[in-house]
């Protein structure tokens, strides 16, 4: 593993979106994930930020995030159909391979996991003539889907080669799941694993989850459940996971500082975990203004 398999987040970095690539570029990272809003909201239009992210040169990792899309019926599940096969489309045009879908907190979704499974499969299939995957990731305030086991069972379910688990350690961690379950997982339908901590070790309700979700996460290597962390690490390591790592640290103090203080925290993370969780050797060549 080396800085190749790492990439920031779009979320975690204040600052118009060319601040962003530049300070990722500059850090020396080579991928990025985007939020569709990072590309709708451009003050040029989608087209110009569609541009910008080319021409920047980053990888995009994938694209955040489909919403409360599975379990719905009738005019609403068409209706959340039509919404992620735009957000298909914006993934193609900017090069991402992968759409990220989030398990449902809808009232009005069902949870029978072959239900879930069946429109997930859906998604998947409506992907492949654009080359993008669909990946799902339970979060841990989901109504029916909150656990990372949960989320593989319906995936596994689904038995569709165009859908894969998006394994979040925040969530896993607020939940205090169990990471050895991780090993019945096999390698190549982990679709992407998103990175962070936080500085306390109880999050006993949903709403102290989603409070610290959206304001209060870490790099990894900065909050209080390091030792579980390395557990899920070297877990996947062993199991063969060589995919990508994206460090979605959403926090507020870090959006009141310059985008390349915060990629600069995000390369001691990514350095904490292959120099220590893995003992492995970052290879440092083409990093730009920063030494480690």
């Amino acid at each position: 593993m080396n800085l190749a398999n790492f990439g920031m987040d779009s979320v975690t970095l204040a600052g118009p979106l060319e601040s962003k690539l530049r300070a990722c570029r500059a850090a020396g990272f080579s991928q990025i994930m985007l939020w569709a809003r990072d590309l709708v909201e451009h003050p040029a239009g989608p087209e110009e930020a569609v541009q910008l992210v080319r021409r920047s040169g980053l990888r995009v990792t994938g694209i955040q995030v489909m919403r409360d899309y599975e379990g719905l019926s009738g005019a609403l599940h068409e209706y959340k159909l039509d919404i992620a096969r735009h957000l298909l489309r914006l993934c193609k045009a900017v090069g991402a391979r992968l759409l990220v879908v989030c398990s449902s907190t809808s009232a009005h979704a069902g949870g029978e996991p072959a239900l879930v499974a069946r429109d997930l499969a859906k998604l998947a299939n409506s992907a492949v003539p654009l080359g993008v995957r669909i990946g799902y990731e339970a979060l841990s305030w989901g109504r029916h889907v909150h656990a990372y086991e949960q989320a593989w069972e319906v995936v596994d379910l689904a038995a569709h080669a165009n859908l894969g688990l998006v394994l979040d350690s925040f969530h896993m961690l607020a939940r205090e799941a169990d990471m050895e379950g991780l090993e019945e997982i096999p390698a190549d339908k982990i679709a992407l694993v998103q990175l962070s901590d936080f500085m306390w070790r109880d999050l006993g309700s949903a709403q102290e989850r989603i409070e610290t979700a959206g304001h209060l996460r870490v790099f990894p290597g900065e909050g209080s459940h390091s030792a579980e962390l390395s557990g899920m690490l070297r877990q996947l390591d062993r199991g063969g996971y060589r995919g990508d790592y994206s460090l979605e640290v959403v926090n507020d103090d870090y959006l009141q500082l310059a985008p390349e203080i915060v990629c600069g925290r995000a390369l001691s993370a990514a350095k904490w975990i292959t120099d220590q969780v893995l003992r492995r050797s970052l290879q440092v060549r083409g990093y730009r203004g920063r030494t480690l």
